[in-house]
């Protein structure tokens, strides 16, 4: 039996991580939605 989430730093960095999410429009938008909602932590 396996496992659906299997946790990788790298990989979460890589996806999720703040200057993957600045690289791209469309995560920059995410971006700036979660710091117009007041979030503590903006990505990954």
């Amino acid at each position: 039996m396996s496992f659906t989430y299997n946790p990788h730093k790298r990989r979460r960095k890589k996806r999720l991580g703040f200057r993957a999410r600045m690289k791209t429009v469309g995560g920059r938008k995410v971006l700036n939605a979660r710091r117009r909602k007041g979030r503590k932590k903006l990505a990954a």
